[in-house]
């Protein structure tokens, strides 16, 4: 899924430059419960506590629980986003069949029940899947869910693209007739798609064309959190979402702010897992970055997106223990990378590639990046924290900075002398943009001539990068990018950006537009594979396979330095959600 990197000011990169070979110490674990009256108070933990535990863990109920935000979300909608912070926020109002447990590092991985009452039951050799829901479940006007609404939810995220385009289609792909279905605005029958049935009130079951065996990760998607269909008017729904969670929406602004208060139908019976503490959750969005680091250091608020705090801030962190200790830094199971268009000529030429692989200064790039605590050089698709890495540089240079030789002599190989392109970055995230105009200086040094081309992050890839007709038609041959794992598997990290089924003409994920058979049928194999080593092995082929063909280039390993506010409670750093606390529990500690 995609997610906010770190964001950084041009002014401030001598400063990263000079430390950024600084690491945080740890110089203690916090407890589960760090503060002993349980209301946290402003008192601080330690650097990386919240990776290691839940800091000012506490059970208190009231306040106001704030999240700033420097752009706008690509929706609220849980059946249309695909942001990491979007799926960590959109379960305080609707409640996906599966979901990942709040807890520290990779104990956040674990998957557990939510809207189900337990995990899928597999049969036909993992090709169908049942789900009971739990009894009781009621949205947020009264009215009973049921597994019709589950049915529905799926049917409406996957299958009407023309409407709703920005959430992954992994079930238009692996369900049974989901290449045919319309979807439900235009296949107006009672039964929409055969393959997924509801025999009851309480059950839902889903036929795949093939073994899927990591099914109960996907459907931790917010793309399962129940839609009752009467309430749905497509693209419209995002402004009256009907919660399914422990919040409901109040008020929503398009583009300055929305606020939740508490769903007074939600039953804590139902739902072990949340805990509705704050009485109202506000969003401010479009918020200037710098304010929000100050915002989050005075405790006043959250940083929705997880980015990360700011250049300068970062400068003051590190050299203050005070704030210093306040902090967490964590890898995120993400890659920062530049997708290289694989449609577009020169770049359907292998060598045209690879010579832009041999250009990059990895090291300017992770310079630009905020240094070593904002990511490791990277040199394979997959990140060392997600299953099926294995360390490899296929195209590997001295110190990480290029290999001029290399690259010309690949650009001779295919036929060129200079190539003339464009690349995109985010135009509200300065970080991304720094590093695409390092990658710009490295390339210009081999005769690759790349100018940069900005787009807005709410509609990179509903109208810019994510759009291939767009993308051909404006020599976009290069283009920035973010990546960390729908699930943490290598399937959930490659299937969305490297699988050519998954190319789509708007909201499209796979923005080098790479469809290479033998990773295709790779992938296949692999998500039918039982044995975790095995299937593991085929994900680290994958891997090479799509550096061979030099698809992309990886630039770093994520790592997110977050500064941790002390007034809020139940602050834990999760790699469910690429590093950010998580949403689920926060409150309000006592002043």
């Amino acid at each position: 899924m995609e997610g906010n990197p770190p964001i950084m000011r041009r002014s401030a990169l001598a400063a990263i430059a000079a430390i950024g070979s600084a690491t945080l110490l740890v110089a203690g674990c916090s407890k589960a419960d760090d503060n002993k009256d349980g209301n946290g108070g402003g008192s601080s933990a330690a650097a990386n506590a919240a990776t290691k535990g839940v800091v000012n863990a506490s059970d208190k109920k009231g306040g106001t629980v704030t999240y700033e935000l420097s752009d706008v979300p690509d929706s609220f909608d849980p059946g249309n986003t695909y942001y990491a912070y979007m799926y960590n926020f959109s379960r305080l109002y609707a409640r996906p069949l599966m979901t990942f447990e709040p807890g520290p590092g990779s104990k956040g991985n674990t998957l557990v029940p939510d809207l189900a009452a337990s995990k899928g039951v597999p049969s036909d050799g993992g090709k169908t899947w049942t789900y009971k829901l739990r009894s009781g479940l009621k949205y947020q006007d009264g009215t009973a869910i049921t597994s019709k609404d589950v049915k529905y939810a799926v049917e409406r995220s996957n299958f009407a693209r023309d409407v709703l385009s920005l959430g992954p289609n992994y079930f238009q792909q692996f369900l049974v007739g989901g290449d045919k279905y319309k979807g439900p605005y235009k296949d107006k029958s009672a039964k929409g798609l055969a393959s997924i049935e509801t025999p009851d009130d309480t059950t839902v079951v889903f036929h795949l064309k093939q073994a899927f065996q990591e099914f109960d990760y996907l459907v931790s998607a917010p793309q399962t959190a129940p839609v009752p269909q009467a309430k749905d008017n497509g693209v419209d729904y995002v402004k009256n979402i009907v919660s399914s969670g422990s919040y409901q929406f109040q008020s929503y602004e398009d583009g300055k702010q929305a606020v939740l208060v508490r769903n007074k139908n939600w039953d804590a019976k139902t739902d072990p897992l949340r805990k509705q503490l704050p009485d109202k959750i506000v969003v401010n969005l479009k918020v200037n970055a710098e304010t929000i680091d100050k915002d989050v250091q005075a405790g006043d608020a959250i940083d929705l997106g997880g980015t990360g705090v700011q250049a300068a801030t970062q400068a003051q962190v590190l050299t203050d223990s005070a704030k210093k200790a306040n902090t967490d830094n964590t890898y995120g199971g993400r890659l920062v990378y530049m997708a290289i268009n694989t449609k577009l000529k020169p770049f359907d030429n292998v060598a045209c590639r690879k010579a832009v692989e041999y250009a990059v200064d990895k090291v300017s790039v992770q310079t630009a990046e905020g240094g070593p605590i904002r990511g490791d050089v990277a040199s394979t698709v997959l990140p060392p924290d997600i299953p099926g890495y294995t360390q490899s540089d296929v195209y590997a240079s001295a110190g990480n900075k290029g290999d001029v030789t290399k690259a010309k002599e690949q650009l001779k190989a295919c036929g060129k002398t200079s190539i003339n392109t464009n690349i995109t970055a985010r135009s509200d995230r300065p970080q991304e943009i720094d590093a695409a105009t390092a990658i710009i200086n490295s390339l210009k040094k081999v005769g690759i001539n790349a100018t940069l081309k900005q787009y807005p992050s709410g509609k990179y890839f509903t109208d810019y990068a994510g759009v291939p007709n767009f993308a051909n038609k404006q020599n976009v041959g290069l283009m920035m990018m973010q990546w960390g794992a729908d699930w943490p598997s290598g399937y959930g990290f490659l299937q969305q950006i490297l699988n050519g089924q998954a190319i789509s003409q708007s909201g499209n994920t796979n923005l080098s537009q790479y469809n290479n058979k033998s990773v295709n049928d790779l992938l296949a194999k692999a998500i039918g594979t039982q044995d975790d080593a095995a299937r593991n092995a085929i994900y680290t082929q994958i891997d090479k396979q799509t550096m061979d063909d030099a698809a992309l280039v990886p630039l770093t390993y994520f790592k997110v330095l977050l500064a941790r506010p002390t007034t809020f409670t139940n602050l834990v750093s999760t790699a469910a959600f690429s590093g950010q606390y998580d949403y689920l529990n926060i409150g309000v500690a006592s002043k």
